[in-house]
């Protein structure tokens, strides 16, 4: 594995033959993968799309590289999901970047059908190059025809003329991460499928041999140990790390991840033998000392803007107020750690779920009516997804004991849970604190071995949650869904609101709402008219009237104060309107949800459980979560 001690942005020798430097170069090649985040992280390298496009374009019209072939630039997937953009976008927002940095070929990633292959397929669809994975075919589409419509290989020419063929393969592993895949998929191993179709390639013409993946670096060198370097080169993914080895004549490469790396690649012919292959390979690491290209600056702006107005739309809908005080989520039972741990254990069909109260940020009651993407995403931000390991029942119980150790101090570390059911004494020492812990009503069993969802953060040990540490840290956990694999909880509370056909059913709702208002007698003389008699008609509001009654509203709203520096001229002060607008409706249908309540003779309070004879409906599509007795402690 090839690692920077200090990342810096200068070219890196990753591999030489030599020949570097000697005459220009036959082929061109730029290579990255797995990428993200289009903004910049806070450590160096800090990424981040506006300063890799600028040694994009070092590469591709820099002087230095005058009269040379044309920059042939390969990424190997993984780049609709996960990041908050994607949450939203449902990986729209990439399909630009990808386009402007000149991509040439991909490799299918897992994440890239985080949201379907339809949407896979649309996102595609918009792509100015193809999409290639040769081993994962669905016989629905046709006779060898790849999962999503991608292409098994593809043939380039370069710009002096030389044929480049090209394969994607991707490993069985990952198929096994992906929520939701066509029936009858047919995998067939990556170096059967090589063997197969890169003759076929050279048959075509092709004089050099790359392959696009998008698998673990050990399954990366054992295609290379196994097909005898009939390939030339493996630009992998997967991994998030850089690494490069050479085996049986086959150079295997992955770049980093999240624009922080690139590798840039020079092949020569060999002198002895033209029909292999001389390779240079230089890394480069994109930190603060890149200037950013500004045309990029622009477009991740305008990508970006663009969430605001619809993160303020709304994704669900609950009935019940849902408390997210850290007062309540990290001291005792919540709602809503309840709704979001049973999400976790349903996605993953777990025995149970353990959620650190910490992973809940809201710190507020989410009142009945809407449930927003920004509520979402607001109160979930964490970006280390959900994984699913398998533990013993001791590890369970030491994770709970963990959890309760500092009560009644507010920790983050206090245990949220999922088909668990426990009880703990503060008055006892750490460590000796749960005096009962039931898994799926059953008491726990210490030497068996269940199937837990939780999150990134607890596997690698993080907040004392030891007896989860996973096996790749150096734990006993074993991982069958690991942090890369995983989903990130705000995209999967979304998916679960999204599948539960909220979007779209009650997208007019707040509208609905400020119609009401519209048509409602406000006690005003102008909004009634006399009927003859001793009483008043009601009748609609004029237009007019309702803009005034909705200006009065939002002025005890609050919402008609703009902030001190607020520039007019700003473009994009349209945006700001709109989701201020968004918000208002948002309010204004809360406030007559209540009074609306409050007519009805409905009751309710914070979290409210069913009592004897009460019964709940499970066909609503709004969301009423409730406090069920998960957590008890002696008093």
């Amino acid at each position: 594995m090839v690692r920077a001690e200090v990342p810096s942005s200068a070219p890196q020798a990753t591999y030489s033959s030599g020949r570097a430097g000697e005459g220009q170069p036959d082929i061109r090649m730029l290579h990255y993968n797995d990428v993200y985040h289009v903004d910049q992280s806070s450590a160096e390298p800090v990424g981040g799309f506006p300063r890799f496009m600028s040694l994009i374009n070092e590469y591709r019209d820099g002087e230095q590289y005058a009269g040379q072939p044309e920059l042939l630039t390969y990424f190997s997937g993984d780049a609709f999901n996960p990041s908050l953009e994607s949450s939203v976008t449902k990986g729209k927002h990439m399909v630009p970047i990808l386009n402007t940095i000149g991509t040439d070929c991909a490799c299918v990633g897992n994440h890239d059908f985080d949201f379907g292959v339809k949407q896979f397929q649309y996102l595609t669809g918009k792509c100015e190059f193809p999409w290639l994975l040769a081993n994962v075919l669905d016989p629905a589409l046709g006779e060898d025809v790849p999962l999503g419509n991608a292409k098994r290989t593809h043939m380039m020419t370069t710009s002096t003329g030389i044929k480049v063929g090209l394969i994607g393969l991707g490993e069985r592993e990952w198929l096994e991460t992906i929520n939701v895949l066509p029936p009858n998929l047919i995998y067939k191993s990556a170096t059967a499928t090589a063997k197969e179709l890169v003759p076929k390639l050279r048959e075509a013409g092709a004089e050099i041999v790359v392959c696009v993946s998008h698998q673990r670096e050990p399954n990366d060198n054992k295609l290379a140990e196994q097909t005898g370097g009939i390939i030339d080169i493996i630009l992998g993914g997967h991994d998030h790390h850089y690494s490069h080895s050479f085996i049986n004549g086959t150079h295997v490469l992955r770049s980093g991840t999240d624009f922080k790396q690139l590798s840039y690649i020079e092949a020569r012919r060999k002198t002895d033998d033209a029909s292999k292959w001389d390779i240079d390979i230089w890394r480069r690491d994109i930190t603060s000392e890149v200037p950013e290209h500004e045309p990029s600056v622009e477009l991740v702006k305008k990508l970006t803007s663009k969430l605001q107005q619809s993160l303020s739309k709304p994704v669900g809908w609950t009935a019940m107020p849902l408390d997210a005080r850290f007062s309540t989520v990290r001291m005792k039972e919540s709602n809503i750690g309840n709704l979001v741990c049973d999400i976790m254990r349903n996605y993953h069909n777990a025995d149970c779920s353990i959620m650190a109260a910490g992973t809940i940020r809201g710190d507020q009651i989410y009142a009945p009516g809407a449930i927003r993407i920004k509520d979402i995403t607001t109160c979930f931000p964490f970006e280390d997804p959900v994984i699913l390991i398998r533990v013993t029942g001791q590890a369970i119980w030491g994770a709970i004991e963990n959890g309760v150790s500092l009560y009644p101090a507010q920790e983050g570390r206090f245990p949220q849970v999922s088909n668990i059911e426990y009880e703990f004494d503060p008055s006892q020492p750490p460590g000796q604190r749960v005096t009962k812990l039931k898994i799926g009503k059953q008491p726990c069993d210490l030497e068996r071995k269940y199937l837990l969802a939780t999150r990134g953060y607890m596997g690698r040990a993080k907040d004392g949650f030891t007896s989860l540490l996973v096996q790749s840290e150096g734990g006993d956990a074993e991982e069958l869904v690991d942090e890369e694999s995983g989903m990130l909880i705000s995209t999967m509370i979304r998916q679960y609101f999204m599948g539960r056909r909220t979007i779209g059913q009650w997208s007019h709702l707040s509208s609905h709402w400020v119609n009401v208002a519209e048509t409602t007698d406000t006690g005003s003389p102008t909004a009634t008219t006399h009927d003859g008699g001793d009483g008043f008609v009601p009748k609609p509001l004029a237009r007019a009237d309702s803009h005034r009654w909705e200006d009065f509203l939002k002025r005890r709203m609050g919402l008609d104060r703009k902030p001190l520096d607020d520039d007019d001229s700003s473009d994009e002060s349209a945006e700001e309107d709109a989701d201020a607008q968004l918000d208002f409706e948002t309010l204004l249908m809360r406030k007559f949800w209540s009074r609306w309540a409050l007519k009805a003779k409905v009751k309710g309070s914070v979290c409210d459980s069913l009592k004897e004879g009460e019964y709940s409906v499970d066909w609503t599509r709004v969301v009423a979560p409730e406090l069920e007795g998960r957590i008890k402690m002696v008093v």
